[in-house]
């Protein structure tokens, strides 16, 4: 299991590497689906910068709000929007960089006590040490799944 440092790296290094995995590729590259049903590499991007924004969000009501209740969204829906279709990833990823800078700062300086604070899902507390932890790897996967679409590409 990685260590909340290793979880805290990983966050914070998602936006270059994923910038450097999607330098040089075209609109059409960008949005064509070489392994459908899985998403485009847009959407991919695009995901990232919705699902991270979330759980940044959530970090700071955790911190911030007592009892806060949980609240989800469709995944599958976002990534149909206009904006999640979208051939310019570079939107995103300069919000990745200014969001995940600022979301490692906030996490290199948490107390114990504030990594243990938690929100209920499904009834069970979720920390923001798992969260931290659950979004490094999710940030990893989506690299994993851009990969996967550039080497199904001709």
């Amino acid at each position: 299991m990685q260590t909340r440092a290793e979880a805290i790296d990983a966050i914070r290094e998602l936006p270059a590497q994923l910038r450097e995995l999607v330098a040089g590729l075209s609109a059409e590259q960008l949005t064509t689906a070489y392994n459908a049903p899985e998403w485009t590499i847009v959407q991919n991007v695009h995901h990232l910068a919705d699902s991270h924004m979330m759980c940044y969000r959530r970090f700071k009501l955790i911190l911030t709000t007592e009892n806060l209740p949980f609240i989800n969204y469709d995944q599958d829906l976002f990534a149909e929007m206009p904006d999640a279709r979208q051939a310019d990833v570079e939107i995103s990823l300069r919000f990745l960089e200014g969001m995940h800078g600022r979301w490692a700062i906030m996490m290199d300086h948490l107390s114990e006590k504030e990594w243990k604070k938690a929100q209920l899902r499904n009834g069970q507390p979720v920390s923001l040490e798992r969260m931290a932890r659950l979004y490094a790897q999710h940030g990893r996967d989506h690299l994993d799944q851009i990969q996967a679409v550039i080497d199904a590409m001709p």
